[in-house]
């Protein structure tokens, strides 16, 4: 590779499951991307279970024993994938389906370079870690115990269209999406698939506040759960569902007086980088967004609600958010000192110093 524009092809690989909403997504670069899936297994393994849950739910056990399979499938299809492409390097960003992926690299002597978003580091990141020539890491270094030769904090890369949103900005985006000026909004997204618990907390709360006609509730539902949400939420006034948002998705947040959300670590950058006050509600099964909303929460960067209590904690949450701009503007600015603006660049030439061979220091 030289100095300023390079050729270069991307191949991004994902499973079944985010196929659709990954072809969507990648059809809005500026450049071509292939997609291209792979078989992907996972280790169920829950937080809010002990040996016992696993005993009685021994369907999980089972089910375990088959992704097993499902996760040698997908080496097959990484190693086949990888050389009908050849890459001079190989990028996973966690989840079950670098794997397989990270594993093929690791054969075919590919260089592998992760990265992680979240506080509390993820299986797939540890295992990868030993095999890797670089880690970028969401988090300061001080939460991982990678090895820190060859590991940089560089932030979570979010959108290059993802700012500080001003009044005016805001009342832009509004008016780009159509939505009403003289409302309150409050935007929910449970992730790229969604969430049934939020949604339901939603329109549940939705209903609760029907009477407050200067409350608006604008859920992403995830493409399954629409049909559901809409069902549910038949006869409200004050709510909008929509499946999911391939383009501009900065924008809806960006419009919002407060958002609800899970507890990833890429969106609460997003929501960093946007200057916004926040509801965070980790997964109740996932140990990463838990420690991810701890730590937030720790810094009053965030108010975390669980999933347990959703339902009867969400109305009042909003509410108090909605009724008090101090709060909501405080909570905002405390996330905004997360914001690493130029994480994306910063993975970037840590990924082509790997290829070029280069010092990462």
């Amino acid at each position: 590779m030289t100095e300023g524009a390079e050729d270069f092809e991307v191949l991004f690989v994902c499973d079944r499951a985010f196929e659709k909403q990954a072809r969507g997504i990648m059809a809005e670069l500026p450049f071509a991307v292939k997609v291209k899936t792979i078989p992907s297994g996972k280790l169920r393994r829950y937080a809010h279970f002990s040996w016992w849950h696993y005993v009685r739910h021994f369907s999980i056990v089972m089910a375990n024993i088959g992704d097993m399979f499902k996760t040698g499938a997908g080496f097959a299809a990484s190693l086949w994938t990888l050389l009908r492409f050849r890459p001079d390097v190989v990028f996973a960003k966690g989840g079950y389906v670098c794997l397989p992926m990270g594993f093929a690299a690791r054969l075919l002597h590919i260089p592998l370079v992760i990265h992680d978003s979240d506080v509390l580091p993820g299986l797939t990141n540890k295992v990868l870690a030993r095999y890797a020539s670089a880690i970028g890491t969401g988090m300061p270094l001080e939460h991982y115990s990678y090895n820190p030769a060859i590991s940089r904090y560089v932030g979570v890369p979010i959108n290059a269209d993802i700012r500080a949103v001003t009044t005016k900005i805001e009342e832009k985006y509004r008016e780009e999406l159509g939505l009403p000026l003289d409302k309150k909004i409050v935007v929910a997204v449970g992730g790229g698939l969604g969430s049934v618990v939020i949604n339901a907390a939603i329109i549940a709360t939705a209903k609760n506040l029907a009477d407050n006609k200067n409350i608006l509730f604008y859920n992403i539902t995830g493409t399954n759960n629409i049909d559901a949400a809409k069902e549910a939420s038949r006869g409200l006034n004050n709510y909008i569902a929509e499946p999911f948002v391939y383009k501009g998705m900065h924008k809806v947040l960006g419009a919002a007086d407060v958002v609800v959300t899970r507890a990833s670590a890429t969106t609460l950058q997003e929501l960093a980088g946007l200057k916004k006050a926040v509801i965070a509600v980790p997964a109740r099964q996932l140990s990463d967004q838990q420690q991810n909303a701890k730590m937030f929460a720790k810094y009053n960067a965030v108010i975390a609600l669980q999933d347990d209590n959703l339902t009867d904690g969400l109305a009042g949450a909003v509410t108090e958010l909605l009724d008090s701009y101090e709060h909501r503007d405080q909570l905002a600015e405390n996330l905004h000192q997360f914001a690493k603006p130029d994480a994306a660049r910063d993975m970037a030439h840590l990924i082509v110093a790997v290829v070029r061979g280069e010092d990462i220091a």
